[in-house]
């Protein structure tokens, strides 16, 4: 069973903070999540660091 992780992000398009839950699986991928503020979508790119952290970096759609 794995644990979801907390990040906290800024939405690319209105700025907000936001946390979002990260599944540790995730990792190496690639998605798409809805802003819970602006509704926009967001691209999210999740990595895993050579320490074996999650990183999680997001982008507009348009980038």
């Amino acid at each position: 069973m794995s644990f979801l992780d907390e990040q906290e992000i800024g939405c690319p398009y209105c700025g907000e903070r936001i946390t979002v839950l990260i599944d540790p699986t995730d990792s190496d991928q690639q998605y798409i999540e809805d802003c819970q503020v602006c509704c926009r979508p967001i691209d999210f790119f999740v990595s895993e660091t050579e320490e074996g952290d999650l990183q999680v970096h997001v982008q507009s759609e348009n980038e």
